[in-house]
């Protein structure tokens, strides 16, 4: 039974309108409930506590001195997530390349990305390649490539700071429980700790220096280094500094919860292992199975790569497997 062109013509227009639907809903999905929960969390951080009525009058007096210390470490928390919210949105190249650990300028690095897409574009045209080719060589080593290894550099500079953090913050509580100052115990830790923990810590103690202080300077810390982890200390600095208290239990306390945090994305590093795996399987079967067919029968995926309709279903089939590989990457990874 053979088909009418109009009827073919309709299917691969559907198939199109599909794929293009499904990448869509892939992209924007993520997006979709991170106004509710951020009203939520929003409505959470800001409740207030519940009045009791028919208590004594020291039991009151001891409720209101509670609200209001409570109400102080709210609003300093409030006053933190703004300034992240403001973080976040100004995070410009320079502050990546400081992320990053790399000592270059702006111009340096915008020079090299130049030059590597100009050497991309002459390698594809010395190879025989068409303009398109060129100019699709030309953008990815201009724009793409120095771009993802700049990411990958943060990556590993930060995973290498959560290595050897929590360990940073045991030794500054034992320097606190045996009588030093901050600043001291920071300074030991700037100088026995190796990159990139020194360095950020001996950025802090430096700062003191001309007047900064801690809770300023580990807040420029999160911003060389942002991580959920650093927020914290951030959050007890400026707490301790406000409100007072104990800072050598507080910092106990993190160092306690930073070690737990570790264990549990170890933990659901290697439960998630297989589903990873599976998902590298999946994403790599199509080409593995038509590189095979192009071995062992070329005549028989010749109507997909020579005809207008196998170039549409190519390419309806591209957006279907970046769909689903960008809803497996949702559904694997896990944010701690």
């Amino acid at each position: 039974m053979f088909f009418g062109d109009d009827i073919i013509s309709t299917a691969v227009i559907v198939l199109a309108a599909l794929a293009v639907g499904g990448l869509a809903f892939a992209i924007i999905s993520p997006f979709l409930g991170s106004a509710a929960s951020s009203s939520r969390l929003k409505a959470i951080s800001k409740g207030e506590a519940i009045k009791k009525e028919g208590n004594s009058f020291r039991s009151r007096f001891q409720e209101d001195s509670k609200d209001s210390r409570r109400k102080q470490i709210q609003e300093s928390l409030n006053a933190i997530s703004d300034r992240e919210l403001k973080k976040k949105k100004r995070a410009t190249l320079r502050v990546k390349l400081e992320q990053a650990g790399l000592e270059i300028s702006v111009r340096a690095f915008w020079t090299s990305s130049l030059i590597l897409g100009v050497v991309l574009a002459l390698a594809s045209l010395m190879l025989g390649g068409d303009l398109y080719i060129a100019g699709a060589a030309l953008f990815i080593g201009f724009l793409g490539l120095p771009r993802w290894i700049l990411g990958f550099l943060q990556r590993r500079r930060q995973n290498i700071f959560l290595n050897d953090f929590a360990d940073a913050i045991d030794v500054l509580v034992r320097g606190l429980k045996s009588g030093l100052p901050v600043s001291e115990a920071m300074k030991i830790i700037a100088h026995e700790s190796g990159p990139p923990v020194g360095p950020e810590f001996l950025e802090v103690v430096e700062g003191q220096r001309v007047g900064i202080p801690i809770d300023q300077g580990v807040e420029r810390m999160v911003e060389r280094m942002p991580l959920p982890e650093v927020n914290f200390l951030g959050i007890v600095m400026t707490i301790q500094s406000k409100t007072g208290g104990n800072l050598s239990e507080a910092l106990g306390n993190l160092s306690r919860v930073l070690r737990d945090r570790k264990r549990m994305k170890q933990k659901v590093r290697s439960v998630s292992q297989e589903a990873k795996s599976s998902a590298a399987i999946i994403g790599s079967l199509p080409f593995v199975i038509m590189g095979m067919l192009t071995v062992l029968n070329p005549k028989y995926l010749r109507p997909l790569l020579d005809t207008n309709t196998g170039h549409i279903l190519i390419i309806c089939s591209g957006l279907w497997m970046l769909t689903g590989v960008l809803v497996m990457r949702k559904m694997i990874n896990f944010q701690i």
